[in-house]
């Protein structure tokens, strides 16, 4: 097994079990909610946004290891981003996740994703992709400010 290739799982593993952030975020301005029918996840995104800069996110809710893991490594991820970068983050996720075509998922991140990188693996299963992008297609929502619950179906 390659070296990524155990990243992938050891890090989806730790974030699945340990998430990063999970809670309601009392500071949240934002908020959007999330449900993938197919699979039952649901979460609720919260977020923190100031001066156009995400000051701190968070989340609740329950599903597969997958799309509580991405919703963990999200809130890490998202940060003290301005919202332009965050919106360009969940582009550039959402096409390295759901991408088509040969790619070496598990070759050195080239995408700029950092650690994110390891849900290329995701792309292998399509019925996972909705797992691991329920929680940024949340996101987009939340900073959009409209605060509809989005699904993935």
């Amino acid at each position: 097994m390659s070296d990524l290739r155990e990243l992938y799982q050891t890090t989806i593993l730790d974030h699945s079990k340990t998430p990063r952030n999970f809670g309601k975020l009392e500071t949240a301005n934002r908020t959007a909610a999330g449900h993938n029918p197919l699979c039952g996840d649901r979460l609720t995104l919260y977020l923190e946004v100031d001066g156009g800069v995400v000051r701190s996110a968070g989340f609740e809710g329950s599903g597969c290891a997958i799309s509580t893991a991405s919703a963990s490594m999200l809130t890490e991820a998202v940060t003290g981003k301005s919202v332009s970068e965050a919106e360009t983050l969940f582009q550039t996720f959402h096409q390295w996740v759901a991408g088509s075509g040969e790619a070496d998922l598990f070759s050195d991140d080239a995408t700029g994703l950092g650690k994110l990188a390891v849900f290329g693996g995701v792309r292998e299963f399509p019925m996972r992709v909705k797992c691991a992008t329920l929680a940024w297609h949340a996101m987009s929502s939340a900073l959009a400010g409209d605060g509809a619950t989005v699904k993935t179906e």
